[in-house]
């Protein structure tokens, strides 16, 4: 049994009148008599008793009643489903960003997409540095990645949702922790401690770019795998780092001070990133949710 034949079928049960099954079902009467006749034949067993009086359900019709409702009702669940995804209401959208300092973005967005789309499903990913998160985006196993980066390739699509102050962050007991800003120039001679770096990635450019312009190039103690953990061995007296203030203000920085970096006025750009050739209707509606909830902090709007 299609599923035409069983709207049909149950139209004329529900009815016991062809010419108001017809008429509820938008089509003339002969077609429906002939299209209730194949149903029939192909079933094997009469489905109504008909007189010029009445019509009335035979054992068979009875029996077929349910099984041909539920038909017609997954049919349109199908229906549903296929345009839920389709407009983005539902589906799934694997979601990548650093780590702490990111850890609120996320959590918002995680709130607002589950507030405008229930049906949508996130899953997160962190410690996703720059460099990773762009590979993952460019070989299809993350959808969507938050973070930092200095350039992008043409395969990848962007948007600005936060701008971040760099910062130095020292030991508590550094000649030099107490003062609100720090010359990087001062810093010449001090080890640091970095994060990982690779394509594009946004903070350890900058120190190298900072560290470049002030006449020295950085002598570098450790590679810490996260902001945590630099903190951390920052706060051991292990050497000095370049952070953000979002790190600052989102991890635990006992024994560690941040300072601004005097003369530097360029924020890093926190982004959100996707392949252009990405056509996934849910990924799209994530885009648009997050764009509203934190639109472009470059904007005339956004400064006012």
């Amino acid at each position: 049994m299609e599923v035409h034949q069983a709207q049909a079928f149950i139209a004329v049960a529900e009815e016991l009148h062809f010419g108001r099954a017809a008429a509820r079902l938008r089509m003339a009467q002969p077609p429906l008599s002939r299209l209730i006749k194949q149903l029939e034949r192909s079933l094997g067993a009469p489905l109504f008793e008909r007189s010029t009086r009445h019509v009335k359900l035979t054992a068979a019709g009875r029996a077929l009643l349910d099984p041909a409702r539920h038909l017609v009702e997954a049919s349109e669940a199908a229906e549903r489903a296929v345009h839920s995804t389709l407009t983005g209401e539902t589906g799934r959208v694997r979601v990548g960003f650093a780590g702490a300092s990111i850890n609120r973005k996320v959590g918002e967005l995680a709130r607002q997409v589950r507030t405008a789309r229930p049906g949508l499903m996130l899953e997160l990913y962190s410690s996703q540095f720059s460099h990773l998160g762009l590979e993952r985006v460019l070989d299809g196993s993350l959808d969507l990645v938050i973070g930092r980066w200095d350039f992008l390739p043409a395969e990848v699509d962007s948007a600005v949702i936060a701008l971040e102050e760099v910062m130095v962050v020292l030991p508590s007991a550094h000649p030099l922790a107490s003062q609100s800003s720090v010359d990087m120039a001062d810093l010449a001679e001090e080890s640091w401690i970095t994060l990982p770096g690779g394509l594009g990635a946004a903070l350890p450019n900058r120190l190298n770019s900072l560290a470049m312009a002030s006449g020295f190039v950085p002598r570098v103690a450790q590679t810490a795998p996260d902001s945590w953990t630099q903190v951390v061995l920052v706060g051991a007296q292990m050497g000095c780092g370049l952070s953000l203030d979002s790190v600052r203000d989102n991890v635990s920085s006992e024994g560690v001070l941040f300072s601004s970096i005097a003369g530097e006025d360029r924020p890093l750009e926190v982004r959100m990133i996707w392949r252009r050739t990405d056509d996934n209707p849910a990924l799209h509606t994530v885009i648009e949710i997050a764009q509203d909830a934190f639109p472009d902090p470059r904007s005339p709007s956004a400064s006012r």
